[in-house]
């Protein structure tokens, strides 16, 4: 039977490769993850966002001396013109309308915007709105011909921690890359230079550079995040938004071409070492509630002056700096919970923002600086409160309001985003415009 060993084993391996379990053998492999993959791929596209900038070359020693480099370009004739390009990723969220959500850091100072699908289609994409705050964008696309694919919103409110997380991007450049991982933590925040992003998704799926605006998905093939960032100094922690808040900000961009500020009705105070042992803390942090102006969400919720804000929507107080950046990353119509310290006691809250609207503005600029503005060819002092901030500032009606903080004046609504940024700040630096001359000066609120 020896002899025969050979031919029974041909037969064995010839029946393991018939086409039925070749079959058996691929749906064995066709694991959730892979059925999720097909379902989100075909609308992630692969972004390449161009710019023109100036470059100068080295024109000798004296080119290292600031001065020389402010008027010397290449071979001192001036700048040399170069485009530079970035990489990114997005997500097709609408197939009928051709609407892609990315990052804003992806497309910030693009001149030319274009998204190459799955299927090798390469198509320009028009900015429909970004905001910073949220690092959220908005693309239309050209006319692809065919309907184009789109992606299915899951709930990140119901996102289980331990759960798979899968990440589609366009890392480095390599398209359609795919990498697994775990939500492994939900609220968290995000320091930065300009403030703080809150209430992310923390997962140790790999998000690379060119990750970034790309899907963060479910094994139910739904999109759950945005990737957005990792953790420099760390390995395996990355961050992405959830797709409930980029949802709401998504809307408003298409909407209005801007998202509504988040307001609570909150004014207060840094804390200092008497305050901080006071309240048994530690260390000086939060926010010293000073008001709730009546009817606000935060009144409403049960927060009143005297309580010491702890946290804002899973984000730790250091100051009311940090209050408001919380805010800026908050959206209307979302809850956030607050942790007050009062009495003694940690007392939990919620609260839905209201939306901080130009009215809001105006009254706040009165009441805070003293200050009533026109917008005619730009934003201009309309009247000054005797003895406010304002008059004591020496502005006068008919003065043009170039800049508030680091906020450039152009329209109302950026007059609005200026108050909301500083109307809680001690010190304001204005730039204003009279008689055809700027100057900058500080306004103190005494």
């Amino acid at each position: 039977m020896g002899r025969f060993a050979p031919w029974v084993l041909g037969c064995i391996l010839c029946l393991a490769w018939t086409p039925a379990a070749r079959a058996a053998g691929r749906e064995a492999r066709l694991t959730p993850v892979v059925t999720s993959v097909r379902a989100v791929a075909p609308a992630v596209v692969n972004i390449t966002s161009a710019r023109t900038v100036d470059r100068r070359r080295n024109a000798g020693p004296f080119f290292e001396d600031e001065l020389f480099r402010q008027f010397l370009g290449p071979n001192g004739r001036g700048p040399e013109r170069q485009t530079q390009e970035s990489l990114g990723s997005g997500v097709i969220i609408d197939g009928a309308k051709g609407l892609v959500l990315t990052n804003a850091h992806v497309i910030a100072g693009g001149t030319s915007i274009k998204a190459r699908l799955l299927d090798g289609r390469v198509l320009d994409a028009a900015l429909v709105g970004s905001d910073p705050d949220f690092d959220v964008a908005v693309l239309r696309l050209a006319d692809g011909g065919d309907k184009l694919p789109q992606a299915a919103m899951g709930d990140s409110d119901d996102i289980m921690i331990g759960e798979t997380a899968i990440a589609i991007g366009n890392p480095f450049g390599y398209t359609n890359t795919v990498t697994t991982g775990v939500v492994s933590a939900v609220g968290r925040s995000l320091k930065h230079e300009g403030g703080a992003y809150a209430d992310l998704i923390q997962t140790d799926t790999a998000i690379n550079p060119g990750n970034s605006g790309g899907p963060l998905v479910n094994l139910a093939g739904e999109v759950v995040g945005i990737n957005m960032a990792i953790q420099a100094e760390a390995e395996g922690i990355g961050f992405a938004i959830p797709i409930n808040k980029a949802r709401r900000v998504v809307a408003q961009l298409v909407g209005g071409g801007r998202v509504t500020p988040a307001w609570l009705g909150l004014t207060g105070q840094d804390v200092d070492a008497r305050t901080a042992r006071y309240f048994g803390l530690d260390r000086p942090r939060g926010m010293l509630v000073t008001e709730a102006a009546p009817g606000s969400p935060a009144a409403r919720a049960g927060v009143r002056p005297g309580d010491l804000l702890l946290a804002v929507g899973g984000t730790e107080l250091d100051d009311k700096d940090q209050y408001l950046g919380a805010l800026r990353t908050s959206t209307v119509g979302e809850t956030l919970a607050l942790l007050v310290r009062r009495d003694g006691r940690d007392e939990r809250f919620s609260a839905e923002p209201a939306a901080f609207t130009d009215r809001d503005a105006a009254r706040v600029a009165g009441e805070r600086w003293g200050i009533a503005v026109e917008f005619d060819r730009g934003v201009k002092v309309g009247a000054v409160t005797p003895g406010s901030p304002a008059a004591r500032l020496g502005l006068r009606p008919g003065d043009a309001l170039v800049q508030i903080g680091g906020e450039k004046l152009g329209s109302e609504a950026d007059f609005t985003r200026a108050v909301y940024i500083n109307r809680m700040h001690r010190t304001i630096l204005v730039m204003i415009e009279r008689g055809g001359r700027g100057y900058y000066a500080r306004m103190g609120l005494g």
